[in-house]
Parts: C-alpha cells; sequence; structure tokens
C-alpha cells in the first residue's frame, strides 16, 4: 500500500469544522492551525463561510485545487455520502474519525463504506480512529486539542494503535516523559488500512527505528505474521495485546468491532514473527527506550557496577529471573582493578563501588568493563544520594557510551537532583530507568532482539 500520503500531504481539506469549539472537526482543524503545518488545508462546512480566518467549502467537490488528503468528522450516517465526494475529488487517501459503525454493531453502515472504497480504490484509516500524527510533518488529525494532550518531539518511535483512549493518554504520558516520536496512528476499525499496512509501511520509514503496536484483533492473521517476520528483521517491533483474558475479548468486540481471539495464539504468533511482547504499557516504553538508544550487544553476558550493594543485589535477582548470564571479569581485567580499587571492594559482578565511590572511581570502572571482552553489556547503578558522587558523572557515563563499543543502560532512583540527572543521561543517548528490575527486563529484550535478528 502506497500510504505516505497519510504522513507527508501537501494538501489537506478537513470535512466536519463546526463553528463551535468543542466539537471534534473544529479541534482538528485547529490542532493544524496552531501545530505549525506547512502545507495547504481547507474547511469544509456547508452551512459557514469561513472558520478561524479560514474559507469554508460546501463539500470538497468545490474546491478548486487538487487535494491529498482528507479527514472526515462528520456523523456516521453522512460519511458514505463524503466518501463518495472525496472519491469523485480523486482523494485517494482519507482519515475518519467518525465512530458509530461496527463497534456498536452497525455493520450494514460500515459495508457501505467498504463498497465506496472498492468503487474509487482509496486508501482508509478509519473508522473510529483517533487518526495520525507525524512528528515532522505536523499532520495532526488527533481529535484531542493540544493543551489537554502534549504532542511528542521528533524521534524515532513509532506507535500504531487500535485504541485512540490507550494511544492518546500513552503519547501523552511518553511526551511529558521525554520520549521523541516519529509517527502515532490510530487506525480504529480498520474497515481498509489494517495493522499489517501500517507496519510494513514503517518497517520501511527512515524516521522509524522502533515500532510499538497495541492491538486488540488482527483482521488477517497470515498476512500479519508475514509482514511482521519481514519487518522485524529490519526493527524491532514491541506488541501488546488488548483482550487476553476472557473479559478483555468481549470489551475488545465493543470498543473496536475486533473478535480478540487466543491469547496463547497470539503470543506464539508473535514469536514466529519476532515480535517481542510487553506485557504491560510501562514494559512497552521500556522495551522501545533500550531498542532506541541502545547499540546492538556482541553477546548476553552483563557486568553490574554499583554503588549501592542493595540495589546490586535486586539487579542480580532480576538478571536471574530474566534468564540474563552475568558476566565474569577477565584475569588481566580483574587484576588490574585489583590494583586500582581500594582493597575492601571485591572485584566480582556485581562491581560494588560501596558507599563513598566518586565519579573518578566509576570512570576507571567502566573504561576496564569496556575493554574487557568478557562482557557485553554494562548496568550502571548510580545513587546520586551519596556525598561524592558530583554532577560530572554524566560527563562520564555520556563519554563511555559514546565509543560505542556496548550498550550502556543506567539506573537511578530518587528526587528532583537525580531527575535532572536522569534527563541529562537521556538527552545524550543512554536509557535510564528508576528501578533495577525494569531495566534488567529491559536489557533481555534487548539481548533477545539481536539474538534473533
Amino acid at each position: 500500500m502506497a500510504l505516505d500520503k497519510f504522513f507527508n500531504a501537501k494538501s489537506i481539506a478537513v470535512i466536519g469544522v463546526s463553528r463551535d469549539p468543542n466539537k471534534v472537526g473544529h479541534v482538528i482543524f485547529r490542532n493544524f492551525v496552531d501545530g505549525e503545518y506547512k502545507g495547504k488545508i481547507y474547511v469544509v462546512n456547508p452551512n459557514a463561510e469561513s472558520i478561524l480566518n479560514h474559507k469554508a467549502y460546501p463539500s470538497v467537490l468545490d474546491i478548486d485545487d487538487d487535494i491529498e488528503l482528507a479527514i472526515v468528522a462528520v456523523p456516521a450516517e453522512i460519511v458514505p455520502k463524503v466518501l463518495e465526494e472525496c472519491g469523485k475529488k480523486k482523494i485517494r487517501h482519507v482519515i475518519i474519525d467518525t465512530a458509530g459503525f461496527k463497534e456498536i454493531g452497525n455493520y450494514q453502515l460500515e459495508s457501505k463504506l467498504e463498497n465506496v472504497i472498492k468503487k474509487y480504490k482509496l486508501k482508509v484509516i478509519g473508522p473510529n480512529a483517533l487518526g495520525v500524527y507525524d512528528a515532522y510533518s505536523k499532520i495532526d488529525s488527533l481529535f484531542l486539542p493540544r493543551f489537554r494532550m502534549s504532542r511528542p518531539k521528533e524521534g524515532v518511535i513509532s506507535f500504531v494503535c487500535q485504541s485512540g483512549a490507550v494511544g492518546s493518554s500513552i503519547v501523552d504520558l511518553a511526551t511529558a516523559e521525554g520520549y521523541g516520536f516519529a509517527k502515532f496512528i490510530s487506525y480504529g476499525n480498520a474497515v481498509d488500512v489494517d495493522e499489517s499496512d501500517l507496519i510494513e509501511y514503517l518497517g520501511d520509514d527512515e524516521k522509524t527505528r522502533v515500532i510499538c503496536v497495541y492491538i486488540e484483533g488482527v483482521r488477517n492473521g497470515r498476512k500479519f505474521l508475514d509482514v511482521c517476520r519481514k519487518v522485524s528483521k529490519k526493527k524491532p517491533i514491541i506488541a501488546i495485546k488488548g483482550g487476553v483474558t476472557e473479559a478483555g475479548a468481549k470489551a475488545t468486540l465493543s470498543h473496536t468491532g475486533s473478535l480478540a481471539g487466543s491469547a496463547e495464539i497470539y503470543f506464539g504468533a508473535f514469536k514466529q514473527a519476532g515480535i517481542l511482547r510487553a506485557e504491560n504499557l510501562e514494559d512497552l516504553f521500556n522495551y522501545a527506550k533500550i531498542l532506541e538508544k541502545c547499540i546492538a550487544p556482541k553477546g548476553g553476558k552483563m557486568q553490574i557496577i554499583t554503588n549501592g550493594g542493595g540495589y546490586g543485589i535486586l539487579a542480580t535477582d532480576a538478571t536471574a529471573k530474566n534468564g540474563i548470564k552475568l558476566a565474569e571479569f577477565s584475569k588481566e581485567i580483574k587484576s588490574e582493578l585489583r590494583k586500582q580499587l581500594p582493597q575492601l571492594i571485591n572485584i566480582v559482578n556485581p562491581l560494588d563501588l560501596v558507599g563513598d565511590a566518586t565519579s573518578g572511581r566509576y570512570r576507571l570502572s567502566i573504561n576496564a568493563c569496556m575493554r574487557d571482552k568478557n562482557i557485553d553489556i554494562l548496568l550502571v547503578i548510580v545513587l546520586v544520594q551519596t556525598p561524592l558522587i558530583a554532577t560530572d558523572i554524566v560527563d562520564v557515563i555520556t563519554e563511555a557510551n559514546d565509543l560505542k563499543k556496548k550498550p550502556i543502560i543506567v539506573v537511578s532512583a530518587g528526587g528532583e537532583f537525580t531527575e535532572i540527572m536522569r534527563r541529562n543521561l537521556e538527552s545524550n543517548g543512554i536509557p535510564t530507568y528508576t528501578y533495577p528490575e525494569d531495566a534488567v527486563r529491559a536489557v533481555q529484550q534487548l539481548a533477545k532482539y539481536y539474538k534473533n535478528k
């Protein structure tokens, strides 16, 4: 499918722009006006002459210029008519935000959409979709105002989401946490363009490095498997499945009109297709973070460095639970560290630099680990509450990470001072986590992806 116009259209018509600022169509149009979109934008409303200082057209057929993308926000019963007009206007790409189709049992109305789509060979996202946001082109068909849902900065994560509610809340939270996005797509009932089409497109998208997916039901299982198997060899796909319980499956049917199917079958399909499975939404983005920022490890053996013994123990427990191998220092590096570190420090894994650790002690230890061929991944725990850890610890870790020799993951827990340090590390391309268990599960996914790629 040629889907590029959904994300890079130079001329867009918003159909159903109300003068009421609380209505969906008005919000969508306002987001384009306020969102620095550089293309041409047209208002369609048969009952208004102008809205927000833009001329209003009775129909897309009354617009003289060519239109590359239409966004539909009109009542459900007139969507087929509007879609017909888009077809006559030769608008080939349409996003339908309107709900009220098969998700409420109105299969007949959705069937009418399918007929128009086939007649004019349209490409349609929706209905019942939140729509599309592209951080680079600033195309924004999301019907949530910017003061209620912030838009993410430019980044390399793309999120394909069947649920608009899940998608909007996660995008808002992820934006607050500093994640960057390439694209966000809420595709709703998938009357035409489905999750497989979108994943295939993102597989070739130069701006997307990691693909996150929330699905409730898949329209075509074979197509989904074939597409994901191909795309996962190029870039990671992380998926979370909604409707894994009997009660959740029933809720899915009334949400997007999808049959959720057996969770075990989905999980087996994920494994076959090389998809990384997240148990929950928090894990979804914890995994995305490490896969976005880290280079490929040469193996799966991890070294832990810490200045808090208890945190080192928790991280060690987590490695055992998640099947990660702890590295052992080579004789040369062990001997070197023994000479340079205080005698009270045991040269083992985890390497506890104890409570009087300085940034210099971290630098010495990290650099030694980077040279040790027995170590593939480095988990650095830094508790900045200890008095001798200075702000230059950020420089120490960043300089080692910039060598691009091994993945470096940081765990640091605390309040305001810790948060400032963590943000600095994240901005320098280093994934940071509050809890060692989260970090270790993310490491497991990093190692699994590159091992199976």
